[in-house]
């Protein structure tokens, strides 16, 4: 059997995350785990001896982080790119994290089924947030595959609903104005939403949203206070919540 494909070693850098926590080798072009990353990993909740499932994990920023908020619990990861699911491995075994986190080369594409795993504790994932190839200006090769999701929303919707225990929990980042798209297909197999607005500023429109539910789930939809990122007026830094999840010294929480 060949080894997993390496990206050329001057193709990738090296960040620290969450205060220096955490350590990850990511592809110095393409798609990079960002603020969107992190504030999935902080929306984890996952208890001790609970497994999650993240799909569509790259080169693993939102598992890592995850994974040192939750140390109890143990994760899957899923990337069909053959070369961020190896870095992702690196990055699990550089952070002392193999014996928490697995991953696996495998597209949402072909479902749940196709991983031979039995249902989640909880799963995450920041979906691709376009669907249409001509909605992106000239997209690079590098972030076409992390960007455009070739089977729509509802292939990573569908995925997720399989994948997930009856009352387990499913949360997701993406693009606010996808927020009824994603309750549309979310809404098929899970309830008891709570949303989370995402706003660059206080006077701005929410740019993403993150979204609770449960399978089977039956309460009712909750709108929770929003997370303002910026305060105007000081050269745009974090504001101290957003700052403090970003360090690590805070987590998103759910009602």
């Amino acid at each position: 059997m060949s080894s997993p494909p390496q990206a050329p070693l001057d193709a990738v850098t090296e960040n620290r995350l969450m205060g220096g926590r955490v350590t990850l080798r990511q592809p110095a072009r393409g798609y990079r785990a960002g603020l969107d990353a992190a504030l999935l990993a902080a929306a984890c909740d996952a208890g001790p001896g609970a497994r999650v499932l993240e799909a569509g994990c790259g080169a693993g920023g939102v598992l890592m982080a995850a994974a040192v908020r939750c140390p109890g619990a143990t994760f899957l990861g899923v990337e069909r790119d053959p070369i961020a699911a190896a870095l992702a491995r690196e990055n699990a075994a550089l952070n002392g994290l193999s014996a928490q986190i697995e991953v696996l080369t495998g597209d949402v594409a072909a479902g749940f089924a196709a991983l031979g795993h039995p249902v989640f504790d909880a799963v995450l994932a920041n979906p691709p947030f376009f669907d249409d190839p001509n909605s992106l200006r000239a997209p690079s090769a590098e972030k076409t595959g992390a960007w455009l999701a070739d089977d729509g929303l509802e292939a990573w919707t569908g995925f997720l609903l399989k994948a997930v225990r009856e009352g387990g929990s499913l949360t997701l980042i993406h693009r606010a104005d996808r927020l009824a798209d994603l309750l549309s297909g979310l809404g098929v197999g899970a309830g008891a939403f709570q949303i989370l607005p995402i706003h660059p500023f206080a006077d701005a429109p929410a740019k993403r949203v993150l979204v609770r539910a449960r399978r089977t789930g039956k309460a009712p939809l909750r709108l929770l206070p929003p997370l303002i990122l910026h305060a105007r007026g000081g050269a745009e830094k974090h504001t101290a919540e957003a700052e403090a999840i970003l360090r690590g010294e805070a987590r998103l929480k759910w009602l």
